[in-house]
């Protein structure tokens, strides 16, 4: 019997590419068989019906994980859950309904329905704000720094307590973030400049690779077992060279020369937000995990300026918006 898979989040940066992997999985494979996928959703009009093909080939189920209520029956038949849904922002009410609530009643739906396996996009940020330096999995103990991590933490839980497997990658970058690289460009601009002898390790993954190694984790015949494994890419990049890259492929207009972190610090002196941003930028994070890529099969992708320059475009044009 082929397996059903469901995604939550599809309408998502991640959910979407995952999604998107997924179906390209199942077009590789030239059998209409080899798995049925299924889209769980809050608005089914976020996705184009035409998206996916043809007919119908994909089901999409209205639900909202702000709603526990509104799960039932939606894993009925799924024999893999891909959980990549999750609210970011400052609604600390909503964060909490959504990531842990609604995680937990995601967990229980799975097993009423009997769903064998599920796995959940997390982040490294559940760690806190370091320095980490070639932290493996287990190598260090959760301690969200904010809201929003503390709830996909306990989300995680959740998640291992069913006997799912949680994958933690730190910065994601590729068509669709709003976050991570535009929020790199937003601390240029506020500098006026990028940083220059900053070798702090950022571990990276480009969305692509991230979807596919979901994908594989969840329904390839070497998926790995359940517990936490770090998704990044096996090189990370130094912090002076990210922000270069940024500001090249993005073509910004930096009028100041490079500063040190100590001139950052100064120039965003009265800037808290900024400050945060700089404190976390230039100290390493970087989570390691060997041998994931090659357990699953998986290519890790393109180092971090190649990846960028596959997304600049659309980096270009939306990074304003």
């Amino acid at each position: 019997m082929s397996p059903r898979v469901l995604v939550t989040g599809a309408s998502g940066f991640v959910g979407g590419h995952v999604a998107a992997a997924l179906w390209e999985r199942r077009q590789e494979a030239h059998a209409e068989g080899d798995f049925a996928l299924r889209l769980l959703l809050r608005d089914p009009s976020s996705v184009h019906d035409t998206a996916y093909g043809p007919g119908g080939a994909v089901e999409v189920v209205r639900a909202d994980l702000s709603d526990p209520g509104s799960l039932r029956g939606v894993c009925d038949g799924v024999d893999v859950v891909l959980h990549c849904a999750s609210h970011i922002g400052d609604d600390e009410r909503l964060t909490r309904a959504v990531n842990d609530h609604g995680t937990r009643a995601l967990m229980a739906e799975a097993a009423r329905a009997g769903a064998a396996r599920t796995v959940y996009v997390s982040t490294a940020a559940v760690y806190g704000r370091g320095p980490f330096t070639g932290v493996l999995p287990g190598g260090a103990p959760p301690a969200p720094a904010s809201a929003t991590s503390a709830a996909r933490a306990a989300a995680e839980n959740h998640v291992l307590d069913a006997g799912g497997l949680v994958l933690r990658p730190h910065l994601v970058l590729g068509t669709g973030d709003r976050w991570v690289v535009p929020g790199l460009a937003a601390l240029m601009g506020t500098l006026s400049a990028g940083l220059r002898e900053c070798g702090a390790r950022q571990s990276f993954v480009d969305v692509r690779a991230l979807a596919r190694a979901v994908v594989a984790a969840g329904v390839a015949e070497r998926a790995t077992g359940a517990g936490v494994r770090h998704v990044n890419h096996p090189r990370p990049v130094g912090c002076s060279d990210l922000l270069a890259a940024v500001a090249a492929r993005l073509d910004l207009c930096l009028p100041g020369t490079p500063l040190t972190v100590e001139e950052a610090h100064a120039r965003l002196d009265g800037q808290p937000r900024a400050l945060h941003h700089l404190g976390m930028l230039t100290v390493d994070h970087w989570f390691a995990d060997d041998g994931f890529w090659a357990g699953l099969g998986i290519d890790p992708g393109a180092d971090f300026e190649r990846s960028l320059t596959d997304h600049a475009s659309w980096y270009r044009e939306h990074a304003n918006r």
